[in-house]
């Protein structure tokens, strides 16, 4: 990562997943929506591809590790001369550490496929809802200081992450819910765009917002604003925010019935206890 590749290299993978994730989903509850129960991963239904999903991810993990320790920015060592890590490489490991993780998901699926271990599913998701807890710890302890344009970028990117990771875990409450796979799915799809998103607008200079520039420190490009209003105009977090309130009203007033129908002037309204209506319950967990 650090770098336009380096972000829209994972941020495709991650698209690819996911995109491929939501379209099985759909067709495997079309198929048997009174037997659907959610799979980890998908088989590809081409002959001896059936593990293709996670030799991509072992494949594309493993690439990205070799180019954290050696080859990002440009060729290099991890490790000093007497086995420190230099401080200008320390965000390199860091950013290993998440790929490792999802190596080590994809290589324990398939081994338990192959072997056809019991309870294959329920390990495979708890090993992958800790590759998500890693990866959304390493952001949120990223080395890389959360005050400028890319740090902004990375709190937003959080947010999908841990979406990611509460359905992951749903998933032990509700292996039969359509709605936890569809919002993993999803999020997933996000977290791919957002990737390809931070790359291409942090580092293609054409795209920069006016005020900021490509400053190279400590051997790496970092997006640094000159003024505290460029920042804020790069990374309008706040005037965003201010509207969810405001449209979520206007929204409100236009969908939302009134509490009462109308009634005529002085007549009395009823009381609290009185007549409430019942509340539809919808169930969002199925059991298998």
């Amino acid at each position: 990562m650090g770098s336009l590749i380096g972000h829209v290299a994972p941020g495709a993978g991650f698209l690819l997943i996911g995109l491929w994730h939501l379209f099985n989903h759909i067709r495997l509850l079309a198929l048997s929506p009174s037997s659907y129960v959610a799979p980890v991963w998908f088989p590809f239904p081409a002959r001896g591809l059936r593990h293709l999903e996670l030799i991509l991810i072992i494949v594309g993990s493993s690439a990205s590790i070799f180019m954290e320790l050696f080859g990002s920015p440009r060729k290099h060592q991890p490790f000093d001369d007497d086995g420190t890590i230099p401080s200008v490489h320390l965000h390199n490991l860091e950013h290993a550490s998440i790929s490792l993780a999802l190596l080590l998901f994809a290589a324990a699926t398939l081994h338990m496929d192959r072997v056809r271990a019991p309870m294959r599913d329920a390990v495979s998701q708890l090993v992958a809802a800790a590759a998500l807890a890693q990866e959304l710890l390493m952001f949120h302890l990223h080395s890389t200081d959360h005050m400028g344009v890319e740090g902004q970028f990375h709190w937003l990117l959080q947010a999908v992450i841990a979406v990611t990771l509460a359905a992951t875990l749903l998933w032990f409450a509700c292996p039969g819910s359509f709605a936890v796979s569809l919002v993993r799915s999803a999020s997933i799809v996000l977290q791919g765009v957002w990737f390809i998103v931070m790359g291409v607008m942090l580092w293609t200079p054409g795209l920069i917002s006016k005020g900021c520039f490509i400053n190279l420190e400590e051997g790496h490009n970092v997006v640094r604003c000159r003024t505290d209003e460029a920042l804020h105009r790069a990374v309008p977090r706040q005037p965003a925010v201010q509207l969810v309130p405001h449209r979520h009203r206007a929204v409100r007033r236009r969908v939302v019935p009134p509490a009462h129908p109308a009634v005529p002037r002085g007549a009395a309204l009823p009381s609290a206890g009185e007549d409430k209506p019942r509340r539809r319950q919808v169930r969002i967990c199925r059991g298998r």
